[in-house]
């Protein structure tokens, strides 16, 4: 029974990844279509859509919007939304979780090694990932503290603490690979 149950544990391992994996990404393209197409059908004849039109437009219309954002005019705009939602209680909170994950997101785009470190903290080494450099100045003034951004495994969720920079030891992997090892609580699928 124990062998039986082995197997099926193995064969879920197996499994689940690439299944979750699979079935998220037809749900956000199911999804893109669904919210899409009623747009679409108003300006595109019925007889020539095909399934994958609305995703299609969906990705160039967020192309277009990424392009358009670099003018001045629309940078200007977009300043003076962000200060109205800043503005609002509920909103506010809502707004800046999100453009913080947002940001969070975005730092795997950055081209750095030494943005994934090392910090030492009772004799243990945390992976972390330097996220404010000037914040740290700003907030303790001449200290040269270093914001570090700690994730903490199988959550979404971590801290930040400022440290100074002697302290951090820079680590020679991308800044996907460090997030990944850090979530998973040093899980790797790859060797």
């Amino acid at each position: 029974m124990n062998k039986l149950i082995s197997l099926i544990l193995k064969g879920l391992v197996a499994v689940l990844p690439i299944g979750l994996t699979v079935y998220f990404i037809y749900w956000l393209f199911t999804t893109a279509e669904t919210l899409v197409r009623p747009l679409v059908l108003l300006v595109w004849p019925v007889d020539y859509y095909f399934p994958g039109l609305g995703v299609l437009t969906c990705l160039a219309g967020l192309a277009l919007i990424g392009l358009v954002v670099n003018f001045y005019g629309v940078r200007y705009l977009m300043k003076v939304s962000h200060r109205v939602f800043e503005n609002i209680p509920l909103v506010k909170s809502i707004y800046g979780a999100l453009q913080d994950m947002m940001t969070v997101f975005s730092l795997s785009n950055k081209t750095e090694q030494q943005s994934v470190v090392s910090l030492e903290i009772q004799g243990m080494q945390m992976i972390g990932f330097v996220t404010g450099e000037k914040m740290g100045q700003r907030l303790f003034g001449d200290a040269n503290l270093v914001g570090v951004y700690l994730p903490l495994s199988y959550q979404i969720g971590g801290m930040t603490v400022y440290v100074e920079r002697d302290k951090l030891t820079p680590l020679d992997v991308t800044m996907e690979e460090g997030m990944r090892i850090a979530v998973t609580g040093g899980v790797q699928s790859k060797k």
